[in-house]
C-alpha cells in the first residue's frame, strides 16, 4: 500500500480529522484584551468626573495662586510667589496654623480617647445599649449648620441654656460670653466639635471591637489577666488598625474644618476662632482676593497631602501590606 492510498483511506467517510486548533497563547491574549477593554470602559466615566471636578480645580487654583485676581475674567496680573510670601507673613494665617495644631492635639488627646472609652463601655452587655449607641451617634447625623445654630443658642450669653444651668446650680461665675470671649472661644468650639464628631469615631471603634474574637479574651481571662491587662494586651493591639484610621480622619478633618466654625463664630471674635478654610472663604468670597485665597487653598492641600503620604508611608504601611497580601492570596 502506498502512502497516497493510506492517506485516502484515512480521509474516507467517518475518518475526517478536526481542523487544527488555534494556539492557546492567542486565546489568552484575546481574553486579556477583552478584560482590559471592559475595565477601561467602567473606569473612563469615573476618571472623567474626577478629572473635571477634582483635578482641574486643583490645577486652576495652583495657577491662580500666582496672580492678583479678583475672580472675574481670567487671571492676568501675574505676581509670582507674592501671594505665598504674603501668606506666611500674615499673622491671621499663622494663627490659623497654630489653631489647627491645637485642634489636632486636643482631638488626639481628648476626643478620640473619650470615643474609645464610650465604645468599650457600650461593647459590654447592658440594658438599653442600642439606645445609647443611637443617642451618641445621632449628633454626627445632624448637619453642621443645624449643630452650629443649636449651640449658638445654647451658649448665648446670659440667656442661653448653658448659663441657665450654671445659674441653677450656683455656678453663675463660670458662665460667660462663650463664643464672644477670645480666651474661651476655642475651648467652647472644641466642646461643640467633640459633641458633633465623637459618635462617628465611637462607631468605628465599636465595629473594630466586635471583630475581635471573644476566645482571645476568654483565654486571657483563664490565664489570670485582669480587665486592664486584657485591654492593653488583647484589645488595643487588635484595634490598632481602626485606631490608626480614626487618627487619620481626625487630623484631616481638623485641617479642613470650615462649616461648623463658619456657622457658629465666622472666625470671630477678632480671628480667634478662625481656621485656614474660613480665612480662605473670607478672602475669596468676601474680599474678592481670589488669587490670595487660591494660595491658601494650595497650602491647605499641600499640608493635607504631605500628612496623608507620610502617614501612609510610616503608620499605615503594615495595614496596607497586610491587605495587599490578603488580596493576592485570595486570588491564587
Amino acid at each position: 500500500m502506498t502512502f497516497t492510498s493510506l492517506k485516502d483511506e484515512r480521509s474516507g467517510p467517518g475518518l475526517d480529522l478536526p481542523p487544527p486548533a488555534a494556539p492557546a497563547g492567542r486565546g489568552r491574549a484575546r481574553r486579556r484584551t477583552q478584560n482590559w477593554l471592559t475595565a477601561v470602559s467602567f473606569q473612563v466615566p469615573a476618571l472623567a468626573l474626577f478629572g473635571v471636578l477634582v483635578l482641574l480645580p486643583i490645577l486652576f487654583a495652583l495657577y491662580a495662586a500666582f496672580f492678583r485676581w479678583g475672580g472675574f475674567g481670567m487671571p492676568s496680573d501675574y505676581i509670582g510667589v507674592d501671594n505665598f510670601t504674603r501668606l506666611f507673613k500674615d499673622p491671621v494665617f499663622l494663627g490659623d496654623l497654630w489653631r489647627c495644631l491645637v485642634l489636632v492635639v486636643l482631638s488626639l488627646v481628648l476626643q478620640l480617647p473619650f470615643a474609645l472609652a464610650m465604645a468599650v463601655a457600650l461593647n459590654q452587655r447592658m440594658r438599653g445599649r442600642a439606645v445609647y449607641r443611637m443617642l451618641f451617634f445621632a449628633p454626627y447625623v445632624l448637619s453642621e449648620a443645624i449643630t452650629g445654630v443649636l449651640f449658638a443658642m445654647i451658649f448665648a450669653p446670659g440667656e442661653g441654656l448653658a448659663d441657665e444651668i450654671l445659674d441653677g446650680v450656683g455656678l453663675e461665675g463660670l458662665g460667660g460670653e462663650w463664643f464672644a470671649d477670645p480666651d474661651m472661644v476655642m475651648a467652647t468650639l472644641f466642646l461643640v466639635m467633640t459633641w458633633k464628631y465623637f459618635g462617628f469615631h465611637m462607631m468605628l471603634y465599636l465595629a473594630g471591637l466586635q471583630s475581635i474574637p471573644k476566645e482571645l479574651h476568654e483565654a486571657a481571662l483563664i490565664d489570670g489577666a485582669g480587665p486592664w491587662q486584657r485591654f492593653r494586651s488583647v484589645t488595643l493591639p487588635l484595634l490598632a488598625p481602626t485606631l490608626r484610621i480614626s487618627v487619620f480622619l481626625s487630623v484631616i478633618g481638623a485641617i479642613q474644618l470650615f462649616d461648623l466654625v463658619w456657622v457658629v463664630t465666622a472666625g470671630g471674635p477678632d480671628h480667634h476662632s478662625e481656621t485656614m478654610a474660613v480665612t480662605m472663604f473670607q478672602f475669596g468670597f468676601k474680599r474678592y482676593q481670589v488669587g490670595y485665597a487660591s494660595a491658601i487653598s494650595v497650602v491647605m492641600f499641600g499640608i493635607s497631602l504631605v500628612f496623608a503620604l507620610a502617614y501612609q508611608r510610616f503608620v499605615l504601611r503594615r495595614d496596607l501590606e497586610g491587605a495587599t497580601t490578603t488580596m493576592r492570596g485570595g486570588g491564587t
